[in-house]
């Protein structure tokens, strides 16, 4: 990647720096989780079996642990590294939940947590095209997170992606005994996922919607348990499908979006999936331009 500097309309680009130390990657990430994956930070350097774990990290969104650690070498397996690491925290939950308590000063059951949802992400300054390809399936609970300082204090920092084709890894896991063990029970959601128990009608609804916010906005779109997100820096709108109707969540306390229409009803107080205050539930399209008026408030 290349970054400039732009001076009297000129273009100077600016030097990549290498980093001195793994460690200096890890102090960006720990002070700035927040920022740059929505996370908390539990505990670094966190030990348990005998294994160190760089980063230990909560999703509050979605109630999961998130382990991170940072990589300069370029020829670990980072599958068979991130699937011992998903396995250590299924067999120790207990141990997980512990040091979340004892370090956060709440009190977190075992059942507060949705395991399936656990993941491993690996930081990196580069990584070799085996382990981007290695790591390209759907349903792998495994990231990879590219980080590059540059002259002036700059950092850039990519997640890479997976492919839209990319295929299901259970068919190589069913080799693998640990592999298998761990697909068990974290799962990847997918949009398919989402519109499998749905009516025509709603598909067709969502489908609408969806392109009305792409449209509006480049989200990035991650199929989650109970909703599918539309993300920007973080979740936008939230939507979950259900047979016949969308509920539409809007990422906002209740007040800070002008909606003459009151077309959206508070849940600041009602337990629901989505994030936000907001809740909008459609059957049809009649809305879809007033909504997509109230999206814009927020991005």
């Amino acid at each position: 990647m290349q970054i400039f500097r732009i001076d009297n309309n000129k273009l100077i680009e600016l030097n990549e720096k290498a980093f001195k130390l793994e460690k200096e990657i890890q102090t960006i990430f720990e002070n700035n989780l927040n920022e740059i994956m929505n996370l908390q930070l539990v505990k670094s350097e966190f030990v348990i079996k005998n294994k160190r774990i760089d980063t230990l990290a909560f999703d509050n969104q979605n109630k999961a642990f998130i382990i991170i650690e940072y990589k300069r070498d370029k020829n670990v397996s980072v599958v068979d590294q991130g699937f011992t690491y998903l396995s250590l925290m299924l067999e120790n939950k207990a141990d997980f939940i512990v040091e979340y308590n004892e370090n956060m000063k709440v009190s977190l059951k075992r059942e507060d947590v949705d395991w399936s949802q656990s993941r491993v992400v690996f930081v990196s300054t580069a990584f070799t095209d085996n382990q981007i390809q290695a790591t390209n399936f759907k349903d792998i609970g495994i990231e990879l997170y590219e980080v590059k300082q540059f002259d002036n204090n700059l950092i850039s920092i990519n997640q890479i992606k997976k492919n839209a084709s990319a295929e299901s890894i259970k068919p190589i896991a069913q080799k693998n005994k640990e592999y298998k063990e761990v697909l068990d029970e974290i799962i990847v959601y997918t949009e398919q996922d989402h519109l499998v128990n749905v009516s025509d009608k709603t598909n067709e609804l969502y489908t609408k919607l969806k392109n009305a916010l792409m449209n509006l906005c480049d989200f990035e779109v991650i199929p989650k348990k109970k909703y599918i997100a539309f993300k920007k820096e973080t979740n936008i709108v939230d939507i979950q499908l259900q047979v016949n109707a969308l509920k539409i969540f809007l990422n906002a306390h209740y007040g800070e979006i002008d909606d003459p229409k009151q077309l959206a009803r508070d849940v600041s107080n009602v337990g629901h999936y989505g994030n936000g205050d907001y809740q909008i539930q459609i059957d049809n399209d009649n809305d879809l331009e007033y909504i997509m008026s109230l999206v814009k408030q927020l991005v």
